[in-house]
């Protein structure tokens, strides 16, 4: 799983993002053999919108397919750079097991 970090401001650009990831950015992601999926994350932080996105894939070659050799650099969809105030210049990797 690859864990990422981006916030918005409160308000409309919190809901262009939140629309943009649903509708653009999240399915786009399809298109990488070994992407199995994303939650999505969002909470109010004060005067932003913290927003965390989960991503499931395959292998680490899949990850590579997506993020480059570097597998951590962060991916931003060039219309949210407009709609992020900050956000992680890195993603963290993790392994999980799904428990019921």
């Amino acid at each position: 799983m690859r864990i990422w970090h981006g916030w918005t401001r409160r308000g409309e650009d919190a809901e262009a993002y939140d629309a943009m990831l649903q509708s653009e950015i999240l399915p786009g992601i399809h298109r990488i053999d070994g992407y199995r999926g994303a939650y999505l994350l969002r909470r109010d932080d004060g005067d932003e919108v913290e927003f965390i996105t989960i991503t499931t894939w395959d292998s680490w070659d899949a990850i590579r397919a997506f993020a480059g050799d570097s597998k951590t650099g962060a991916v931003i969809y060039p219309k949210a750079h407009a709609l992020l105030t900050r956000f992680d210049e890195h993603s963290e990797h993790y392994e999980g097991t799904w428990v019921p």
